[in-house]
């Protein structure tokens, strides 16, 4: 008999609530919304074989270990920060309307902004909102995710964070793309902290994992696999090209598969077979950490691909090929009435339900 797989999640992840962001120039509401976990929770909840666990607290140390002392500190503080000086009074949220891009950087005898803009110095995108609970939310979906490797680690072949705010955009010293720390890649590197010598993420949302690429780019311990949209037409276009395959210890250990619109299941399972292929030749000695991103799905509102719900039951069924003890981390999926069925599907392919 199957043990019950755990679902790490909390009402901490709610509080990243009331957000708006910029599409085309235009404030929209959020698409990165309490929804989504909501509808992921309730279609579990229904479904037989999970158990609902609440995260333990992991405290700061592994957050550090990936991410710049600053980003942290900023994000903190921003909150209050913006309520002292005015920048908000509190009901609504605070979006960059500047950056400290490299360029303007360069030259400059200092980069320090003031404390009421230096959120900015750690922002790429305008699509990624804090309000006055969304370090608590982005600190307790770092404990989601480190307590599934915790349920892994003991013993379980799989286990699910299901994470609010999403994680694998966000860099050593930068956030963007709904995200604040990087759940996936912190779980990747406490795998190895606890004596793990390779471990292989694989990241399967629409978006290139951007962050979890930078984070691992020059290592030879961490194998970064991501099938997503050709970054020639999507978000984050600046990076997940092919040509992108890790330097130093890291060569070859960088692997991107960029899809072109409309592909469907049948096509992403073969690419997907590839590189679960470069999975197996790593032959990771620690759990597989799956990116688990649901904008794929053919009705996504910000995405372009065309996989239907029982495609994600072969993805799962196609990762449990590998034999692998499994630690799945919710990333993105914004068509939030198909959302909790298509997790389901892609958690019940793992576990061979």
């Amino acid at each position: 008999m199957q043990l019950p797989v755990p679902v790490i999640r909390s009402d901490a992840h709610l509080d990243h609530d009331g957000l708006i962001e910029f599409l085309n120039g235009a404030p929209v509401p959020c698409f990165e919304s309490p929804a989504r976990a909501l509808a992921i929770e309730n279609a579990l909840r229904d479904a037989p074989g999970y158990e609902f666990v609440e995260p333990d607290d992991h405290g700061l140390e592994p957050v550090l270990a990936l991410h710049d002392p600053g980003l942290n500190e900023t994000l903190a503080n921003a909150w209050q920060d913006a309520l002292a000086t005015g920048m908000t009074d509190g009901s609504r949220p605070l979006l960059p309307d500047s950056f400290l891009t490299g360029a303007y950087a360069a030259g400059h005898p200092t980069s320090r902004p003031g404390r009421s803009h230096r959120l900015w110095s750690y922002a790429f995108d305008t699509c990624t909102p804090l309000v006055g609970g969304t370090y608590r939310a982005a600190r307790v979906a770092v404990d989601a995710a480190l307590t599934a490797v915790d349920r892994v680690r003991a013993g379980a072949p799989l286990a699910y964070a299901l994470c609010r705010p999403p994680g694998h955009h966000a860099g050593r010293a930068m956030y963007g793309g709904y995200c604040f720390f990087n759940n996936a890649a912190i779980s990747a590197q406490a795998l190895i902290d606890h004596g793990a010598q390779r471990v292989a993420i694989l990241d399967i949302d629409y978006h290139h994992g951007n962050g979890s690429q930078q984070l691992f780019y020059d290592r030879g311990d961490v194998l970064y696999l991501s099938l997503h949209a050709d970054p020639e037409r999507a978000y984050p276009y600046y990076t997940g090209y092919q040509t992108e395959r890790g330097f130093d210890a890291g060569e070859g250990l960088n692997r991107n598969f960029p899809l072109p619109e409309r592909t469907d299941g049948t096509r992403y399972l073969g690419v997907l077979g590839d590189a679960l292929r470069l999975v197996a030749e790593f032959a990771p000695d620690g759990p597989l950490v799956v990116s688990a991103g649901f904008d794929t799905f053919h009705l996504d509102p910000i995405a372009d691909l065309a996989l239907q719900t029982d495609d994600y039951a072969e993805i799962g069924s196609a990762i449990s090929t590998l034999g692998l003890p499994v630690v799945a981390v919710q990333e993105g999926g914004y068509a939030v009435d198909a959302l909790g069925d298509n997790v389901r599907a892609l958690l019940d392919g793992i576990r061979g339900a």
